[in-house]
């Protein structure tokens, strides 16, 4: 039997998927992606190299269809599951024919495009799309209540149905809370100060990410807070960008640009307070690592945010953008360690949902489904 797992880059299904590879191969079967190019993983018995482009707008994208569809129609694949949105559509009209033929399409929705907030015409444009390929889907995967939610309420209608995940997990045995011995010896390690009142958001250096939010809410504090510094782990097109704005708003020693990390788990030892200021998610993964950690949340009212962060339990949420209000709620857990303790051990439960053997548990149960599905599937259109 064989699967293939799709997505616009390699990254993704490295950085997320390889568990989810693995059940398969466990179960003998040939596990092939198509993705971009990379270094193929362990678990991958082959790897197609498919030049999806990111904006659906591109040309190049039809060159991706037809090497896809290639792909699928000669490998005859018994189970396809298609992540990142240009890549899920392209692969659900490239495996049309295939589901004809007895191939179950599963389809990860890491978040839509159409959502709370969104301009209207592109919600409306992709919104509309979503519902056209949700019939040409088995099993739609949601991984926020928003979305969710969207699927009953504008008439998708995927075959065998729709579920909700708790994210693609995350690794509590790396993920957990700290000593203070800990704290401290990362802080020497990176050169933080004993008394330094540290934010942190790890993501990369983008609109979305709107780490510009950050760098004024730090110059709102810089004289209520002499001691604040902003860690941004990270890397992207506006780093040259965030280091102007910060020299502009004379903040440039209480921000931290520090390129893209591998040692987060540790990292977040450093901190007092995990933030984010994006404009869009699907699932903040990155608060989640920081709230297995036991770190209190400021973050920014939007779906997949409002899904794991507690209002006023577990941190606080504040309007997208909204710099001052980001600000107040940073200056209250600074003058209140309790409230930060308090609120850490809060965050410490409410994330156990999201760790790794949970999401794998549910999205594995799917699988199963759609594995049932695949050896009761008769002819016909499906």
């Amino acid at each position: 039997m064989k699967v293939l797992f799709t997505a616009s880059v390699m990254g993704h299904l490295t950085g997320f998927h390889i568990p989810y590879m693995q059940y398969f191969e466990d179960r003998g079967f040939a596990v092939h992606i198509a993705c971009g190019p990379g270094d193929t993983p362990a678990c991958a018995d082959r790897h197609f190299v498919i030049g999806f482009e990111r904006s659906p707008f591109r040309l190049k994208n039809i060159s991706a269809y037809r090497a896809l569809k290639k792909v699928i129609r000669e490998n005859e694949y018994d189970i396809i599951h298609c992540h990142t949105p240009v890549a899920s559509v392209l692969t659900r009209l490239a495996a049309r024919r295939a589901r004809k033929h007895g191939t179950v399409v599963i389809y990860t929705a890491h978040g839509f495009h159409f959502y709370q907030g969104a301009p209207r015409l592109s919600a409306f444009v992709y919104r509309t799309v979503e519902k056209w390929l949700s019939r040409h889907t088995d099993i739609l995967i949601t991984i926020n209540g928003e979305d969710y939610a969207a699927i009953s309420r504008y008439g998708f209608r995927p075959k065998l149905g729709a579920y909700r995940v708790p994210g693609v997990g995350v690794d509590g045995a790396r993920f957990h809370p700290h000593t203070a011995e800990t704290r401290r010896a990362v802080r020497e390690q990176n050169g933080i100060s004993a008394d330094a009142f540290v934010l942190i958001f790890a993501a990369e250096y983008n609109r979305n990410k709107n780490q510009a939010m950050l760098l004024r809410a730090v110059s709102l504090l810089k004289d209520s807070i002499p001691n604040i510094l902003l860690l941004l782990p990270g890397e992207g097109p506006l780093q040259a960008e965030y280091q102007r704005l910060a020299a502009e708003l004379s903040i440039s020693q209480y921000v931290r640009l520090m390129g893209y990390r591998t040692d987060m788990d540790m990292l977040l030892a450093a901190a007092d307070v995990a933030v984010s200021s994006s404009r869009r998610e699907g699932l903040g993964i990155n608060l989640v690592e920081a709230m297995l950690t036991g770190l209190p949340v400021v973050a920014t009212r939007i779906r997949g945010h409002a899904d794991i962060v507690q209002h006023g339990e577990t941190g606080f949420l504040v309007p997208p953008d909204d710099a001052p209000a980001m600000a107040e709620k940073l200056l209250k857990l600074y003058r209140s360690p309790e409230l930060r303790h308090e609120m850490g051990q809060k965050a410490i439960s409410a994330a156990q949902p999201y760790r790794l053997e949970n999401a794998q548990a549910e999205t594995f149960r799917i699988y199963e489904r759609a594995l049932d599905m695949k050896t009761n599937r008769a002819g016909g259109k499906p």
